[in-house]
């Protein structure tokens, strides 16, 4: 089976490889975004998938967009047909797909989406569902139509989330569950052997694109849902509060159900076990900060460089 691969961030790596440890897969392409300027300096980096492709020496292509101007789009999709491929299998590549493309691969795009659709469409899936307090997530292959993340379901796979899991943690493991879920699939994917299973479209919601704007705590809130927050925004953007006229990131957090009579936001007790602050419901027990320009520290080399005290009030 020929197939052509378009992924991005390091999420793809592991669908590319199980592509590769396939014996009767043949990856004649891999597509993924073009070099963008990142970090302090701007520097134009490379992809993930780029970097990893081109040590399996890879052809890598790198359009800006399939919906360019016509003649531009019309050479790209040229391309993308010159490789004759059977299917094209996507994997948080971050370009959207017109019609032509779709249309090109005799068995069409097959995406790897990290939830279990028809929960959590879009961007951000792995934050939000830990941000929403959902208990199960998982990888969805789907055939790709032209409405975000809406096409019919081909397999799916199940893994937990743990009250301690983040956004980085369970990345990583939700990246492995597709490779292996990919792997076991593709005969039959090749062999048209998978009865399609259409999305409830009833049952959708979206994870849309976080932001730093959303960053801010709100103490308002319950502590449950902070710590949710804390976690799904670890490790980018991070969660943030101020303290005075300092703003911290809060980096690690757990909750405390107990009775107190302390105003939103207001610090209840700072020691090394934690900088406990007090929230519209329970507390939140602050476990790792960061002030701006420095390291990600447990509460107890925190304190030692900047005290916080009883009585302080976070906003």
């Amino acid at each position: 089976m020929r197939v052509v691969f378009a992924g991005t961030p390091e999420f793809s790596v592991a669908s590319l490889e199980a592509l590769i440890n396939t014996p009767f897969v043949e990856v004649v392409g891999v597509y993924t975004q073009p070099d963008r300027a990142a970090g302090r300096g701007k520097r134009r980096q490379q992809s993930a998938v780029k970097s990893f492709a081109e040590k399996q020496v890879f052809t890598v292509y790198q359009p800006e967009s399939f919906k360019a101007e016509s003649v531009m789009k019309q050479a790209v999709i040229e391309q993308l047909a010159a490789l004759n491929a059977d299917l094209m299998l996507v994997a948080a590549y971050g370009l959207l797909l017109p019609a032509a493309v779709l249309e090109i691969p005799r068995l069409g795009c097959v995406n790897v989406h990290a939830s279990l659709l028809p929960r959590w469409r879009g961007a951000a899936p792995i934050q939000r569902a830990i941000e929403a307090g959902d208990r199960t997530t998982g990888i969805t292959l789907m055939q790709m139509q032209l409405t975000l993340d809406s096409g019919p379901i081909l397999a799916q796979s199940r893994i937990d989330i743990s009250e301690s899991e983040t956004s980085g943690t369970l990345h990583d493991k939700l990246s492995v569950l597709g490779g292996e879920l990919l792997k076991s699939k593709l005969r039959a994917i090749y062999d048209q052997s998978i009865e399609p299973v259409a999305q409830d479209d009833a049952l959708a919601t979206y994870a849309n694109k976080l932001s730093k704007a959303e960053a801010s705590l709100d103490w308002s809130m319950s502590a449950k849902n902070l710590q949710q927050k804390v976690r799904a925004f670890n490790p980018w953007p991070m969660t943030t509060a101020k303290l005075g006229e300092m703003t911290l990131r809060i980096i690690k957090a757990s909750c405390i159900n107990r009775q107190s009579n302390g105003k939103i936001g207001q610090v209840l007790s700072a020691d090394n076990g934690g900088v406990v602050v007090q929230t519209g419901q329970g507390q939140l027990n602050v476990q790792a900060l960061q002030k701006p320009g420095g390291k990600a520290l447990a509460v107890a080399d925190f304190l030692n460089g900047m005290p916080i005290t009883k009585g302080m009030v976070f906003r």
